[in-house]
C-alpha cells in the first residue's frame, strides 16, 4: 500500500490563530429537517471586499466582524442556503464528492466480570482481527473475552489479542461473515464527542443517525467519521447541478478517528498527522483533465476530497493528477500552494483542527477567522450537523 505524503513548503504559522471561541449552543447536537435546509456562508477570497477589514487577532476571532456592506454585490460573505449552491457553480465545472460510508462502528462490550467497555471499530486488519479503541479498558488484559450483544440479543464473544497503546487494542472475532455485516448487527453510528449522546439518547435517535450521519451517494464502507460536507446534498440537488453543466466525480477517503485529534504541538510542523486509506479512479482523473480543458473549476466537496485531489497532483501536469490508491498523511496548512482544488465547500471546523488549519490555506487566515467571526454572530451551526461554506480559493 502507498503512503503519500508531503514536506511542507515552510513559513511560519501561529498556532494560535487556530483559536476562537465559540457559544456552546451554536454546536449543533441534530441535524436540520431536510438536509437541504442548511445554510451557506458563501465567501470569496478573491473579492475586493475580502482584505478590506482589519487583521484578526489570535484567539479574539469575534474582533473582526466584516461590515454590513460586505453583504451586498461583489461580497467577500454572502448569507445563502444550501439549495443556492447551484448558482454558485459554473457551466464545466468539476465537483468531486469522497463517496465513504460511514460504518456503524461503536459497540458496547462487557468484562465476564460484569464491567462494561465502550469500544470504537477502526478497521479489520485481517480476517477477523480488528483494531479497535477500547474506553474504560485499565484493568483489561490480553487473551480476556469480552461479551458483545447484537440488536436481536445474540451474544457473542471477542477475545483481546494486544494492547496496541493509546487505548487501541487487537481483538479476535470469531463470528463468520464480513466486519460490515457484524457491525451493522452489533454498532452504533461513531458521532463525534462534541455531539452528545447517552445511552438513552443513542437508542432514541440512532436510527436517524444512521441515515444522516452519512451522505446519499456513499457507498465504499470503511469510515468511522462522515465526509460531512456531502452530508448537505440530495439527489435532487445533485441533479440540479448536473442540470447547471457541471460533471460530477468521486473519490474514496476512509475518514479516521484521528480526523477529531486536535493539535497539541506549539508548531504545526511536530503535528503527527494520521494516516488514512484513499483511492483516485481513472476514470476521476480524467474528469479533471476534461476539466481543465474547458476551462472549469475543480470543486471539492469536503477537506476529504481536497486530501485526496491534493495528495494524487500529477508533478508533471499543472492541475491534473494521477489515478493511485494507498494511504495519505497530507497536512495542508498556511502557507501551501494548492495544485488541484479550485473551490471548496466546506462545514465550520474545531478550533485547533487540522481542518481548519486547511480550510485557511486554501482561503486566507484573516479571511477565514473574519468569515467564523460573521458565522457566530449570524448563528449559523457548527460542526458535524451544522451548516456549511463556500470558499474561492485565495490567489
Amino acid at each position: 500500500m502507498n503512503v503519500k505524503g508531503r514536506s511542507h513548503p515552510g513559513g511560519r504559522f501561529d498556532v494560535a490563530a487556530l483559536d476562537y471561541e465559540l457559544p456552546q449552543d451554536l454546536i449543533a447536537q441534530h441535524p436540520p429537517s431536510n438536509r437541504e435546509d442548511a445554510r451557506l456562508l458563501a465567501v470569496d477570497s478573491q473579492s475586493p471586499l475580502s482584505a478590506s477589514s482589519a487583521s484578526a487577532s489570535p484567539g479574539q476571532v469575534g474582533d473582526c466582524v466584516p461590515s454590513p456592506a460586505e453583504g451586498g454585490q461583489g461580497a467577500a460573505f454572502r448569507d445563502l442556503q444550501i439549495t443556492d449552491l447551484p448558482q454558485l457553480l459554473r457551466p464545466g465545472d468539476l465537483l468531486v464528492l469522497n463517496d465513504t460510508k460511514v460504518l456503524p462502528a461503536r459497540f458496547n462490550a462487557r468484562r465476564l466480570t460484569g464491567g462494561l467497555i465502550g469500544g470504537l471499530f477502526v478497521r479489520e486488519e485481517q480476517p477477523g482481527l480488528w483494531r479497535v479503541m477500547l474506553k474504560n479498558a485499565g484493568r483489561l488484559r490480553e487473551g480476556e473475552r469480552l461479551i458483545i450483544q447484537a440488536a436481536d440479543g445474540a451474544d457473542f464473544e471477542v477475545r483481546t489479542v494486544a494492547n496496541l497503546g493509546e487505548g487501541h487494542w487487537h481483538v479476535k472475532v470469531d463470528v463468520k461473515g464480513t466486519a460490515e455485516g457484524l457491525l451493522e448487527r452489533i454498532g452504533h453510528t461513531p458521532l463525534p464527542p462534541y455531539i452528545r449522546r447517552d445511552a438513552e439518547l443513542t437508542a432514541q435517535f440512532d436510527g436517524e443517525d444512521r441515515i444522516r450521519y452519512q451522505t446519499v451517494y456513499a457507498r465504499e464502507f470503511g469510515a468511522v467519521a462522515a465526509p460531512t460536507a456531502g452530508m448537505h446534498l440530495t439527489q435532487v440537488l445533485l441533479q440540479a447541478i448536473r442540470g447547471r453543466g457541471v460533471e460530477i466525480a468521486f473519490v474514496t477517503l476512509h475518514v479516521g478517528i484521528g480526523t477529531f485529534r486536535p493539535i497539541a504541538a506549539d508548531r504545526l510542523q511536530d503535528h503527527r498527522m494520521h494516516q488514512e486509506r484513499y483511492e483516485l479512479s481513472a476514470e476521476t482523473a480524467g474528469a479533471v483533465e476534461r476539466c481543465r480543458e474547458r476551462g472549469g473549476n475543480v470543486v471539492a466537496v469536503g477537506t476529504t476530497s481536497v486530501r485526496v485531489l491534493e495528495s494524487t497532483a500529477d508533478p508533471s501536469r499543472p492541475g491534473l493528477v494521477e489515478p493511485a490508491s494507498g494511504s495519505t498523511d497530507i497536512f495542508i496548512y498556511p502557507p501551501y500552494r494548492f495544485r488541484v482544488v479550485d473551490r471548496l465547500l466546506t462545514n465550520f471546523h474545531l478550533p485547533r483542527s487540522t481542518l481548519l488549519a486547511l480550510v485557511m490555506a486554501f482561503a486566507g487566515v484573516d479571511l477565514i477567522r473574519r468569515a467564523y467571526s460573521h458565522a457566530i454572530e449570524e448563528r449559523y451551526r457548527f460542526y458535524s450537523y451544522g451548516d456549511a461554506m463556500y470558499l474561492t480559493r485565495a490567489e
